[in-house]
Parts: structure tokens; sequence; C-alpha cells
């Protein structure tokens, strides 16, 4: 039975195609991995607070050596990492914003990125923990940043994929639905793209 994390970080909540798209991905998921578990895990501001310096100095202390104050300023990037730790996928739905990832979705990386949990550094270097899961991310961009002279605008992809990576995640698969604020048509056509390529990737990728 697979373990399905799905994190969202749209401020347009339900409205969002990064959204949709990841949850018709999720379906697809759940149909070829009966009995998946799902945990869902929406990224706003009320939701995820940006890392203070309290966390940080939690979490350098083992469990059972923290203060109650420090139990309680480390619950979140604890719970969150387990979360990570649990998931066999993880589902993404991160849209563009001003040519990156949003703020919250920043502050879940700084959260689950721990130092002695989710990687360490050893002779060889930086080796990341969270090995041997697959990751789906989904975004959403009003313009087209795969090719083109836009291309190199786009500081999503590439942060996703190394920051990611540098925790162990780095078996990741991007669906990009573009195009959807240069008109009907174009937004149309993104759409269609992205959901012509999940029909040719999840059942395979899930399988292997």
């Amino acid at each position: 039975m697979k373990n399905i994390l799905f994190v969202s970080s749209s401020l347009f909540g339900e409205k969002s195609q990064s959204g949709l798209i990841a949850r018709e991905l999720i379906d697809n998921l759940r149909a070829a991995q009966p009995g998946a578990v799902l945990v869902e895990r929406e990224l706003r501001a009320d939701t995820i607070p940006h890392l203070g310096l309290e966390v940080v100095a939690a979490a350098t202390q083992p469990p059972e050596a923290r203060s109650s104050a420090a139990q309680t300023a480390a619950a979140l990037a604890d719970r969150l990492i387990e979360e990570v730790e649990a998931a066999d996928i993880l589902v993404i739905a991160a849209p563009m914003y001003n040519f990156s990832i949003p703020s919250t979705l920043k502050a879940w990386i700084d959260h689950i990125a721990r130092a002695g949990r989710t990687f360490r550094y050893g002779a060889g270097g930086p080796e990341g923990l969270l090995k041997g899961k697959k990751v789906f991310i989904v975004t959403a961009r009003g313009g087209i940043y795969t090719e083109g002279p836009a291309k190199a605008m786009d500081f999503q992809e590439p942060y996703l994929r190394f920051m990611l990576g540098f925790l162990g995640l780095d078996d990741i698969r991007f669906i990009h639905v573009e195009g959807l604020q240069m008109g009907p048509e174009s937004a149309a056509r993104g759409i269609e793209r992205a959901r012509k390529e999940l029909g040719d990737l999840v059942v395979p990728a899930v399988a292997a």
C-alpha cells in the first residue's frame, strides 16, 4: 500500500490550475494503487510560518532534551518531516510566482531541511536522506518557460530540482501547465498538454 503526500501552495485554493491538474494526477495514482493513503498539506500564510530562530535552535536538540517551549516550537517542523518520511509518493502543486515558487512552499522546504534528519554531511560531502520516493511536481505558469527566450527566467524548476535533490528526493517528474495568462486558447492548450502528459506517465511511473 502506497502513502501519497499532496502539498499544495497556490493562493487560489480550489480554483488553482496547479492544484486541479495535481488532483487529477492523484486520482490516477490512486486508481493504479488501490488502497493508497492520501495525506494533504495545504500551505497558506496561516498554516506555514516562516522559519524562526526558535525552530532552528530546537531542531539542533534531540527531542528528549528539549524544553516544553522548544518542543512546541519544533512541533510543526517535526510533523512536516514525518509526513515526508512516511510518503512513498509526493505530489507538489507549485504555481510560479515572480519566476520562482510561493514563499509558503519555500517555508515548507525550510522546515523539512534538517541536518542529521533529512540530510547530512559526510566525508564525501552532503547526502540526502529522503531517498526512494517518487516526486511529481505540477507547476502553473502564466507564460512559456520550458522553451524560448523566457526559459532563462525560470528559477522555479531548477531550484526545486536542486533543493529536493539535496534532501535525497531526486526521482522527480515535472508536469508544467503553461501559457495560462496568454489568452483562452493558450491556456486551454497548456491544460490539454498537461492532461495528455498525465495519461502518458502515471501508470508506468508508479509501477516501476
